[in-house]
């Protein structure tokens, strides 16, 4: 059985526990995951420094996922053109059963072996590109089929599971595989399976927006002055970089067409 199926003697009794002692048991399964993340830093430093170079060149990253690790991988790839000012088909989440399934459940649709394949394909994907496979269980017939797609198309393939031996662990070139272990609620992947990976995802992507740039010391100067906060956001950043009044700061942004490396260069002089 796999360990993600598997009932954790922790839990078995949840239902009749205080609220409290449910919400300690609950808490306790998220430092849990956090530390299998931990033991697979070595794995995801080794993605990032792999993903950053292609894309440097040109490449896209892309997730490929079933379910919440599908939606997980939309996710993160939503938030990389307003947190980094990349375009949006830099990074791409799909999620088998469409955009459709990041609302309604469509758990079905993980099994369909051709579907992922012909998904990605629609990409029309270059040995440049990186696909990141995401599947709990490692079996996802939707997401093993998409990963044959990427090496044929010389793509470098990753995969993302919670079960060691997995075929998504064994047929990719790179694989993270924390050992997140039962579920409080058993079978419930979504919790500290779920966890971990949205917290690998969240370090793959940002160390590879690192790499490329996208960071100025801790500050996000490629950020998007899409609304009043984030607007707000770029004058903050542009002041903790060069220490400028905030009247210099809003005209040397509004001369840069808020382009916070243009704005903190006209500012240091």
């Amino acid at each position: 059985m796999l360990k993600t199926e598997m009932r954790d003697p922790a839990t078995k009794n949840i239902d009749t526990v205080s609220t409290a002692e449910m919400v300690n048991m609950l808490q306790n399964a998220n430092v849990a995951a956090a530390a299998a993340v931990g033991e697979v830093q070595t794995e995801i430093a080794a993605v990032i420094d792999a993903v950053a170079p292609r894309m440097a060149q040109g490449g896209r990253l892309f997730y490929i996922g079933c379910g919440t690790s599908g939606r997980l991988g939309v996710l993160d790839a939503s938030e990389c053109p307003p947190t980094y000012g990349v375009k949006d088909d830099v990074v791409i989440g799909i999620i088998a059963g469409g955009d459709g399934a990041l609302r309604k459940a469509g758990e079905g649709a993980e099994d369909d072996p051709e579907r992922g394949a012909a998904d990605l394909a629609a990409y029309m994907p270059t040995s440049l590109d990186t696909v990141v496979g995401l599947s709990v269980a490692g079996g996802a017939r939707y997401v093993l089929s998409a990963m044959e797609k990427a090496k044929e198309c010389g793509c470098l393939t990753v995969g993302i599971t919670c079960n060691a031996g997995s075929a998504l662990d064994t047929v990719t070139e790179l694989s993270i595989c924390p050992d997140t272990g039962a579920e409080p609620i058993t079978g419930s992947t979504r919790m500290k399976a779920g966890t971990a990976q949205k917290m690998i995802l969240n370090m793959i992507s940002t160390g590879v927006m690192v790499r490329l740039g996208k960071v100025m010391e801790n500050l996000m100067v490629n950020v998007r002055p899409t609304n009043i906060k984030l607007k707000d956001r770029c004058i903050r950043i542009v002041r903790e970089l060069t220490g400028a009044q905030e009247d210099a700061i809003i005209a040397a942004m509004d001369e840069s067409d808020w382009d916070i490396r243009t704005a903190v260069q006209k500012l240091k002089g």
